[in-house]
């Protein structure tokens, strides 16, 4: 069976890490598992983050693959924030990681990057 490649948004990491949920795909092999540095920042930016949850979220992290911004990242960045100057920069960052890596975008907040032209979604669901 061909693996899923995936993107996942800070909400997903949130979670998983907070009740177990989505571990159908964080945990299964089918998935090569994305995620963009500001999603490492967001989680390690937690107020009253305790220094073993810093350290699990670090543990975590190291079973999938970190995606840093780099120039053409940052391009497209700065053409989203034009174009959708109401969405989260932090949102904004993530959707331009998944457009130039062709990547699809799993997310709760679906509502944020629907409007996103040349943005796959994921679901999850049949």
């Amino acid at each position: 069976m061909e693996k899923i490649n995936l993107l996942l948004d800070t909400d997903v990491f949130i979670d998983y890490f907070n009740t177990g949920k989505f571990s159908n795909i964080l945990e299964n092999r089918q998935f090569v598992i994305y995620y963009s540095v500001i999603t490492e920042k967001e989680l390690l930016s937690k107020k009253g983050l305790k220094s073993s949850e810093r350290e699990a979220i670090l543990y975590t992290l190291k079973n999938y693959r970190q995606i840093r911004i780099y120039k053409t990242i940052a391009l497209k960045y700065s053409e989203l924030r034009k174009l959708y100057p109401s969405l989260d920069k932090e949102d904004t960052l993530i959707a331009a990681t998944a457009i130039i890596k062709k990547l699809p975008l799993m997310t709760r907040n679906y509502k944020h990057y629907s409007k996103i032209r040349g943005l796959i979604l994921f679901t999850g669901q049949k």
